[in-house]
C-alpha cells in the first residue's frame, strides 16, 4: 500500500502548492518529479521528454486552440453584443425581466467558446451597463452573469471535455453530445428559479422596460442566427459523422471567420488579437496537460490505480454511496482549487474507482464537469466570482457570493438527477459512434 500513501502524500503536497499561488502545472510537475526522485532516482526523469511530445502530438489537441480562436472571433466581430440586445426583446416580459438574457446569451455563447471564464467575462462586459440604469438588485444580476457562464464547461465545445477525453481516452464526440440536455436543462432550471424568486420579490427586477415594438423584435431576431448557425455546423459535422471534433473546430473557426466578414468587422487587428489570446490561452491549458499525463505516469508505475480499486474493492459498499463520497470531496475541494485543477489533480486517483465501480465514462465525465461548474462559483476560489467582480469594478466580492448562492443549488439538483436518471446523459450520445 506504499504507492497510496504516497499519492495521498503527494496529493496534500500538490494542494498546499496550488493554495500558497504556485501555477498550476509547476505544482502538478513538482509533484511528479519528486515522487518520480523519491520512490525511483534520476532514471523516472529520462522518459519525460518523450512523454511531452506523445502528448502533444495528439490530433484531439488540436481542438483546443481551434475552438478558442473561434470564440475569439465571434466575440470581437461584435456577434456577442448583437445576440444580447436580440434576446432582451423577447425575454424581458418574463418576471425577471433581463435577468433571464444573461442566462439565455450565456448558453448560446457557451455553444461557441468552449471556456467558462470566456463566458463570464464576455456577458458581464455586455450586460452590466444595461442593468446600472434599471435598479435590478445587482447580488442578482452579477450572480446570474457568474452562474450562467458556468455553462461553458459543459454545452459543447468545451475545453474541459477535451481534456478529460484526451485524458481517460473517451470520445469527445460523445462527450460533447452528452453535455447538450444537461446543458439546457441546468439554464432551464436557472430561468426556473429567477421566475420563481423574481414572482415572490418583485423588487429584484428593478424598473421594467417598455417592450420594443414587434416589428423591431422581429427584425434583430436574425442576430441570433450567427451564434447558432456556428453550433449547428460544430455540432451538426460531428453528430452525423461527417467531420471528427477537431475538424469540426476548424470548420467552425472558418464559418466565425466568413460571419464576421459578412458583419464588415474582419481586420488585421482583430485576427492579431483573436491570434494572440489564443496562443496564450492553449499554452497555458497544454502545459498543464503535459504536467498532468507525467503525473499520470508516475502514478501507473507506482502502482496506485490499481492499488485504489483493490483498496475501494474492500468495502462493502453500494456503488450510490460512493458516488456521494465522491460529490462531497469535489465540493470541498471546490473551495479552494480552480476547475482545471480540480479537475486534473483527482482524474488519477478517480478514474481507477469510476471504472472498477463500472460506472460509464462519458456519464462520469458530465458528473465531473458539473462538480467543475460548482467549483467555478464556489468562494472563496471560485474564478468566476472574481471575473465578475473585476468587470464590475466597484463594491464587495461578498455580494457576488450572495447572488450565486440560489444557482448553486440548482447545479446540485441536476447533479443529483443525472445520478438518479444516468439516461438524462447517456441518452444521445447513444446515437453518436466514435
Amino acid at each position: 500500500m506504499l504507492g497510496i500513501e504516497g499519492a495521498f502524500i503527494g496529493f496534500l503536497l500538490l494542494l498546499g502548492l496550488m493554495f500558497i499561488g504556485l501555477h498550476i502545472a509547476s505544482s502538478i510537475f513538482m509533484v511528479a518529479a519528486f515522487g518520480a526522485w523519491w520512490f525511483f532516482g534520476d532514471a523516472m526523469f529520462r522518459p519525460f521528454g518523450t512523454m511531452m511530445w506523445g502528448t502533444l502530438n495528439n490530433f484531439l489537441l488540436v481542438a483546443i486552440p481551434l475552438y478558442v480562436f473561434m470564440g475569439e472571433i465571434l466575440v470581437r466581430g461584435g456577434v456577442t453584443e448583437r445576440m444580447y440586445v436580440a434576446l432582451a426583446d423577447w425575454l424581458n416580459p418574463l418576471p425577471g425581466g433581463l435577468l433571464h438574457t444573461n442566462i439565455a446569451a450565456s448558453t448560446i455563447f457557451a455553444a461557441i467558446s468552449g471556456s467558462s471564464v470566456a463566458t463570464a467575462a464576455t456577458i458581464g462586459t455586455v450586460a452590466f451597463p444595461a442593468f446600472r440604469q434599471r435598479n435590478y438588485k445587482e447580488s442578482w444580476v452579477l450572480g446570474s452573469v457568474a452562474s450562467g457562464a458556468t455553462l461553458g464547461i459543459l454545452i459543447p465545445p468545451s475545453i474541459n471535455l477535451i481534456i478529460y477525453g484526451a485524458i481517460t481516452n473517451n470520445s469527445i464526440g460523445r462527450l460533447f453530445t452528452a453535455g447538450i440536455v444537461p446543458g439546457l436543462l441546468l439554464a432551464a432550471f436557472f430561468m426556473i428559479t429567477i421566475i420563481v424568486w423574481s414572482t415572490l420579490d418583485t423588487s429584484i427586477a428593478g424598473k421594467r422596460e417598455p417592450l420594443a415594438p414587434w416589428s423591431e423584435r422581429r427584425k434583430r431576431l436574425k442576430d441570433l442566427l450567427p451564434p447558432l448557425f456556428v453550433f449547428a455546423i460544430v455540432m451538426g459535422s460531428i453528430y452525423t459523422g461527417w467531420a471528427t471534433p477537431t475538424e469540426a473546430a476548424g470548420v467552425g473557426a472558418v464559418a466565425a471567420l466568413i460571419l464576421v466578414g459578412c458583419y464588415g468587422k474582419l481586420s488585421w487587428k482583430l485576427l492579431k488579437d483573436s491570434m494572440l489570446t489564443t496562443v496564450g490561452t492553449t499554452a497555458m491549458t497544454l502545459l498543464i496537460l503535459v504536467a498532468a499525463f507525467y503525473l499520470n505516469f508516475v502514478l501507473g508505475v507506482l502502482g496506485v490505480p490499481a492499488q485504489v480499486s483493490a483498496f475501494v474493492s474492500g468495502f462493502d459498499a453500494p456503488s450510490w454511496l460512493m458516488m456521494l463520497l465522491l460529490v462531497i470531496l469535489y465540493l470541498i475541494l471546490g473551495c479552494f482549487l480552480d476547475a482545471l485543477a480540480m479537475m486534473i489533480a483527482t482524474i488519477p486517483i478517480v478514474w481507477p474507482v469510476v471504472q472498477h465501480l463500472g460506472f460509464d465514462g462519458i456519464w462520469f465525465g458530465i458528473f465531473l464537469v458539473l462538480m467543475c461548474e460548482l467549483a467555478l462559483i464556489t468562494p472563496p476560489v471560485g474564478m468566476n466570482l472574481y471575473v465578475v467582480q473585476s468587470i464590475r469594478g466597484r463594491g464587495s466580492i461578498g455580494t457576488v457570493i450572495v447572488g450565486v448562492m440560489p444557482f448553486l443549488a440548482c447545479i446540485l439538483l441536476l447533479v443529483a438527477l443525472t445520478m438518479a436518471f444516468p439516461a438524462l446523459v447517456n441518452w444521445l450520445p447513444s446515437y453518436v459512434h466514435g
